[in-house]
């Protein structure tokens, strides 16, 4: 079954992936103080397109981050 992965995700645009981004970290206690910024990259074969280049994240904060950050970005992809 070859199906385009892309396609299931929803479009969005950097603005939108940063505020979806920024209110997870927000949410979460850890990652409150994570620094981020959204990059967009070729697109790949799983559909992916943009990734979060992070800094300053308190180590105790570096499961947590990546774990939201894979959710949203399992759930989106940059619309053109």
């Amino acid at each position: 079954m070859d199906r385009d992965i892309a396609s299931e995700k929803t479009p969005a645009t950097i603005k939108e992936l940063q505020a979806r981004v920024a209110a997870a970290f927000g949410r979460h206690p850890l990652c409150r103080d994570v620094r981020f910024d959204i990059v967009s990259t070729p697109k790949t074969r799983s559909g992916a397109n943009w990734t979060v280049s992070m800094s300053a994240i308190p180590p105790n904060a570096v499961w947590e981050a990546s774990e939201l950050v894979a959710d949203i970005q399992n759930a989106y992809i940059l619309a053109a």
